[in-house]
């Protein structure tokens, strides 16, 4: 097996989004503006509402898929079809816009600490004028493994020491994994050879990636390779790794709207206006 390791190195930039919700940007800004079929890595982290209280107020999508990851806090989200649902912490929403929908999470508390992450996926050529369609996954349906000493994973998408994540039925056959290391702890990942992959540290100080020590709001981008080395640090870390068949398809992006060519974003834009998402 090769090992992967850090090819690129990206720190989160600051910015808002929604109804001016804070947020760190850490895909889909110029220092990397996607990792193909990723196209957006969004984190949100405050204790303070006024930072979190707008939300997401009702915003089309067409032509991808949103991941909301909930670590703490309270949103619900709704759409113009009538689907309601919670997203509490340790909580999963996959939602694939498909052909268009109209959608909005928003706050349910006026204090405390908000934290999670968005991540944007694309969707092929074939899909993506799919129908729309949620995978709403609580807590207790995440698998937590534990395949070394001092490591627990958390296994939201791909296969892991025999398990399974519950998101299925993704065109990438993504991986996505919560990996909490203990200092010293030692654990060689497997990851699908072919996959575009990225690691980012979002608790502790640092965790070893690859042999390299990647600091916390700082994501890797991992080479090709089929195993990864992680290792814990000097205090207890969390990272995400998240991998994903690469599309290698062209990409027309305009805001909420990802398509293959500028006249299907001409016709997103189209559709939007004229009510039919």
């Amino acid at each position: 097996m090769s090992d992967r390791h850090i090819t690129r190195r990206i720190r989160g930039m600051d910015t808002s989004d929604g109804a001016g919700v804070k947020l760190k940007r850490i895909i889909g800004q110029p220092g990397l503006d996607m990792l193909d079929p990723f196209l957006l890595l969004d984190e949100f982290r405050s204790d303070s509402a006024d930072d979190y209280l707008a939300g997401f107020p009702e915003h089309p999508h067409r032509g991808f898929e949103t991941v909301t990851y909930m670590l703490a806090g309270h949103m619900r989200h709704g759409d113009n079809h009538g689907n309601r649902g919670d997203l509490t912490p340790g909580s999963v929403q996959w939602m694939t816009a498909g052909r268009g929908i109209l959608h909005s999470e928003m706050p349910q508390q006026e204090n405390g600490l908000m934290w999670g992450f968005q991540l944007w996926m694309n969707l092929p050529a074939k899909d993506k004028m799919t129908a729309p369609r949620y995978q709403d996954i609580g807590p207790e349906r995440i698998p937590v493994l534990h395949p070394a000493d001092g490591v627990e994973v958390k296994l939201i998408a791909g296969s892991l020491a025999g398990a399974s994540g519950p998101v299925e039925g993704i065109a990438t056959a993504p991986v996505y994994l919560d990996i909490g290391l203990q200092p010293g702890a030692q654990y060689a990942l497997d990851l699908p050879a072919g996959h575009h992959g990225f690691a980012y540290v979002f608790d502790g100080e640092s965790a070893l990636v690859g042999g390299e020590a990647l600091r916390r709001s700082e994501l890797g981008v991992l080479s090709e390779g089929e195993r990864l080395q992680l290792a814990g640090g000097d205090k207890p870390s969390r990272l995400l790794v998240v991998a994903g068949q690469p599309l290698k398809e062209s990409v027309a992006r305009y805001g909420p709207f990802v398509m293959n060519t500028p006249e299907q974003i001409h016709e997103a834009i189209a559709d939007f206006r004229a009510g039919k998402f």
